[in-house]
């Protein structure tokens, strides 16, 4: 997904400050140059002149004096750098500064995004995502099945927690794999501390770093949000279309905020009309089914039970366990 407008344009607003700072920087250079080593401002002048001359000549059609005029400018920048280095400055002292040597601070190169673009790009989908540096610790290299018990089984299947577990692993690694040719959405339920956040946060982690646009929030956070844009309650950047149109919608722990009618018709706005827009979601809750449906309807479970993959986990308090691990 393409970055919204104002994403963008804070990304742009940024590469706009720093054209100004380097053009202030240049500016102050020449001042000190030209009174330090009037020669060195005269050629500039002279360069100027020949390179307005040059670009006539070539809107002209008068090919031949083009590289005469060429020779000379490499010249005068020669004698230039010279007069720098005999100052004791570096002899592209003179030139623009700037932060990406590519792409001169613009942010393209022939029309692609560069790669300092990118990083900004991927800096601010990190930043706007609500994640920030808990997928250093959480993320597909530190899941492990360890955690889970062989001796524990889920009815349903058959399988013991560890297997549900690594079952749940592939669908998650199978679902980022896919992400931009299958639309999908998963649904993960199960006791608290079985490890639901921890593998939305890997699934989180992978999008973003492949430059998707992941929003993640408990479902207090994003309810708060949506009472905002709706009450006018909250000045907040973005709006709706924000949460409706971002690539993946992470909703975690759904259950645990105070539940009214407000709250279930907005879980069914997001859901439906994100399927509508074919926008993956992921929400994950310590609910059984039965209780979601009682508690968010029979409609909005109808439209999650149709169009998502519902995995549950089973377990022992992860959390409990690494305190207990950690008093051995």
């Amino acid at each position: 997904m393409s970055l919204q407008n104002y994403q963008y344009d804070a990304i742009m607003r940024e590469y706009s400050r720093r054209q100004a700072r380097n053009q202030r920087i240049l500016t102050g250079r020449r001042a000190e140059i030209a009174a330090r080593i009037p020669r060195a401002a005269e050629i500039d002048r002279e360069v100027a002149s020949l390179g307005a001359s040059r670009l006539r000549a070539m809107f002209s059609g008068k090919a031949a004096g083009i590289g005469t005029l060429a020779q000379e400018i490499a010249q005068l920048t020669r004698e230039r750098e010279e007069l720098l280095t005999q100052a004791g400055y570096p002899p592209d002292y003179l030139r623009t500064p700037c932060t990406c040597a590519r792409c001169q601070d613009t942010g393209y190169i022939d029309h692609e995004k560069c790669t300092c673009f990118r990083s900004a790009e991927l800096s601010l989908l990190y930043s706007q995502s609500n994640l920030g540096p808990v997928l250093e610790t959480e993320n597909f290299n530190r899941f492990s099945l360890d955690y889970y018990p062989e001796d524990m089984i889920l009815e349903s299947t058959g399988l013991t927690a560890r297997q549900t577990a690594k079952k749940a692993l592939e669908s998650a690694r199978r679902f980022v794999r896919d992400f931009d040719s299958t639309f999908e959405n998963m649904f993960l339920f199960g006791d608290t501390g079985v490890g639901k956040t921890f593998l939305s946060h890997c699934i989180a982690g992978e999008l973003l770093a492949t430059a998707h646009l992941v929003l993640y929030f408990s479902a207090q956070e994003l309810f708060d949000r949506l009472a905002g844009y709706t009450f006018n309650r909250e000045e907040t950047q973005g709006n709706l279309s924000d949460i409706l149109d971002c690539d993946m919608l992470i909703i975690d722990d759904i259950g645990t905020e105070l539940t009214n009618s407000f709250v279930t018709s907005s879980l069914f706005l997001c859901v439906n009309e994100r399927l509508l827009r074919r926008k993956s979601t992921l929400i994950s809750t310590n609910l059984s089914l039965e209780d979601f449906s009682r508690t968010y309807s029979e409609r909005t479970f109808s439209r999650i039970a149709g169009n998502y993959q519902l995995i549950k986990l089973i377990g022992r308090d992860i959390r409990i366990q690494k305190v207990l691990r950690n008093q051995l």
